[in-house]
């Protein structure tokens, strides 16, 4: 692998900023589209399948999108995505508004949430991760480099939750609709930082035929189902948490709205701690990471499960932010030491597309068996998270990983 010393001087801040103000706008979103969805009369689950439609663009968008990294640059790709991004988020602004003033109901109005908050913005949010992966792999040669700059990833996505938490529960105090109109100002944003101040590749430094990674790949599908499930049990619980603040605590939508934002702010804050603390000072490889970060998420989920009062719903949901954080940089990083710079991109997609697979079913499962049983998602979200522990302590995959072009093994 090349090294960073003979590449341009790499603009990894300004990456990291960009994807980190895509992170924002998503997680700006959170903590009131339960409350929203009551507010313009949809039902729980028709929420879901909106989110869930999102996933599936993620889905089948993200692994293009890593290839398109390598083969036309990261600029060129982020441009598009902060583009694509703040139209369609401008346009779902305007939907919810009509939405709120009755002037849409019904089926067009549930039509035009999943055209734009689900295709839309699902297709733009596809090519942030993968983009910024890419990038990393790309110029880090050594495990421990590589971790670091795969929990830097992390870092943003917790930095942006727990930002993105106060940033969603503020402005809904003002009414459901402000951080709402606040989501295509950030991507218009990070459209204009990426177009100003990020500098195109050297044509030299791109990869005219990026590798296609396979998900069934020996040496990956290891990782993508430990993730898979890791996610899969996040997705189960990440909508429903809405629901879960404003019936167990009793809460009108406003308040619901500003105090989901509160517990959304706990689980970024547990991530933000395990990805600027535990990861860097911890220096356990990707397999550690991932059984020391699963043991904790599943803690966390299993006093989820009791109606204990607003200090655990809180604390648990913490607990969960901190397991997973912990967990992820392992599942990140793990596989790009096993290919070679032409398949970092295509593995950065995949790796990206299996994250939206699993929330292209869990949040229009969790938010149905909400109906049924109010405690019913929390369950199988711990009983998912026991299998992946299970997992990842058996597989051998998981006890010794032979890195490629000479690194060290994990």
């Amino acid at each position: 692998m090349t090294s960073t010393e003979t590449k341009p001087a790499p603009q990894i801040r300004l990456v990291m900023t960009a994807a980190f103000l895509a992170f924002l706008a998503q997680m700006t979103l959170n903590p009131i589209i339960a409350p929203l969805s009551r507010e313009v009369g949809l039902a729980e689950w028709q929420v879901g399948v909106t989110i869930s439609t999102a996933a599936v663009m993620v889905v089948l968008t993200a692994q293009p999108w890593g290839r398109s990294s390598q083969s036309l640059g990261r600029k060129r790709v982020l441009v598009l995505a902060f583009a694509l991004g703040g139209a369609t988020t401008g346009a779902f602004a305007l939907v919810a508004g009509l939405g709120m003033a009755g002037a849409l109901t019904g089926t067009a109005l549930f039509l035009l949430f999943v055209a734009l908050r689900g295709i839309g913005f699902g297709v733009a949010i596809a090519a942030v991760q993968p983009t910024a992966q890419a990038y990393i792999a790309d110029i880090t040669d050594d495990e421990a480099t590589r971790v670091k700059g795969m929990a830097g990833i992390g870092a943003a996505q917790g930095i942006a939750q727990v930002a993105g938490a106060v940033a969603g529960g503020l402005l809904a105090a003002l009414g459901l609709l402000a951080p709402v109109i606040a989501v295509p100002i950030m991507l218009l944003l990070g459209l204009l930082l990426v177009l100003l101040r990020l500098r195109p590749e050297d044509r030299t430094s791109l990869i005219e035929k990026p590798v296609r990674v396979r998900a069934t790949d020996g040496r990956v599908w290891p990782f993508l189902l430990a993730g898979f499930g890791m996610f899969t049990a996040l997705g189960f619980i990440q909508i429903v948490t809405g629901f879960l603040v404003q019936d167990r605590l009793g809460l009108d939508t406003r308040t619901a709205g500003v105090l989901t934002g509160a517990a959304l702010l706990a689980a970024g804050v547990g991530m933000i701690l395990a990805q600027t603390i535990v990861v860097p000072k911890s220096r356990w490889g990707p397999a550690a990471l991932l059984r020391a970060g699963g043991a904790t998420a599943l803690l966390g989920f299993l006093l989820l499960i009791p109606d204990l009062g607003p200090v655990s719903l809180f604390g648990a949901i913490a607990l969960i932010g901190l397991g997973l954080g912990t967990a992820m940089p392992g599942y990140t990083a793990g596989p790009t030491l096993l290919v070679s710079r032409e398949e970092q991109g295509g593995l950065a997609g995949v790796i990206a597309a299996n994250m939206g697979l699993t929330f292209v079913v869990a949040p229009t499962a969790s938010t149905l068996l909400y109906g049924v049983w109010e405690p019913l998602p929390v369950i199988v979200a711990a009983a998912i998270m026991a299998a992946v522990t299970a997992f990842v302590l058996a597989h051998p995959r998981f006890r010794r990983i032979p890195a490629a072009d000479g690194a060290p093994a994990v």
